[in-house]
Order: structure tokens, then C-alpha cells, then sequence
């Protein structure tokens, strides 16, 4: 491994008690968004929540994380698999881009298969705009199965 880069995660507040083992699993095994790291080293520096809808932590975390050497902030896949998917999650990925400099990631882990089962049949994804959202967290089905 190269290089190493600092990275923190922002999950949905309706996931706040999740302990973080699929986005911990997907950074550990380089798989979904983590992908893009393979030959490099990954320090977390940062998790939290958004504080619920309509992510008012958002405003103020990237600035604590940046101050702690954030160079990556990944929007936890869970703000896409969700029921419904995080309507904000754009307005994120601008905000802290903007404001902060840093480089956005929508996702973390793989999509499960239940989860990509249950958002097609909803249509969940359809308009174009998830496409760019959706294209490092869709993997093979072999893996989407693993994390269900």
C-alpha cells in the first residue's frame, strides 16, 4: 500500500445505534465505495450521523472532520438503501464539497440484494440522478448477497 488517506463516514440518523460492521467490513475488504482504495491505506477519522432529517449535523460535522484530517467523507450507503432513500442526499455531497473542499463518496458497504430487490420493485432509483450515487455500492450479486 501507498499512500494512506484520512476518511470520515456520515450515516442516517435512523441507523444512529448501528455499530458500523458492514461500512467497517467494506473498508477492511476494500468492497462497495471502499473499492477505490485498494492500494492505498484507509485511517477513520470521523463517524457520526447526519442528526436526522433534514441533516443539520451535516452543517457543522465536516468542519470538525476536516480539522481532524478528513480527506474523504463517504455518506453511508445505509442514507441509499433506506426506506425512502435520503432525499437529501445531494444537497449534502454539494454542501461539503463546497464548503469544505473535500471529495464526497455516496456509499460505503455493497447494496444487499434485499435491499436492491425491494428498491427496484419501488423504483426507489429510477430517475437518472441516482445513477452516479448508486455506481460504487452495486456490485456483483455474489457480494450484494454476503452483506444481507
Amino acid at each position: 500500500m501507498s499512500s494512506k488517506t484520512r476518511i470520515g463516514i456520515i450515516i442516517c440518523d435512523r441507523y444512529r445505534t448501528c455499530a458500523g460492521g458492514k461500512c467497517f467490513r467494506a473498508m477492511r475488504e476494500r468492497e462497495g465505495a471502499f473499492s477505490a482504495y485498494k492500494d492505498t491505506d484507509i485511517e477513520l477519522v470521523g463517524y457520526t450521523t447526519c442528526e436526522g432529517c433534514p441533516g443539520g449535523n451535516v452543517e457543522h460535522t465536516g468542519e470538525e472532520m476536516v480539522k481532524n484530517g478528513v480527506q474523504v467523507i463517504h455518506l453511508a450507503t445505509g442514507l441509499v438503501v433506506g426506506y425512502p432513500p435520503c432525499p437529501f442526499i445531494g444537497t449534502f455531497k454539494d454542501y461539503l464539497e463546497s464548503r469544505y473542499g473535500v471529495k464526497v463518496i455516496v456509499g460505503t458497504h455493497p447494496i444487499p440484494t434485499k435491499y436492491l430487490d425491494m428498491h427496484t420493485c419501488l423504483g426507489s432509483w429510477e430517475d437518472v440522478l441516482w445513477e452516479p450515487f448508486l455506481e460504487p455500492i452495486m456490485v456483483d450479486r455474489a457480494t450484494r448477497d454476503s452483506y444481507d
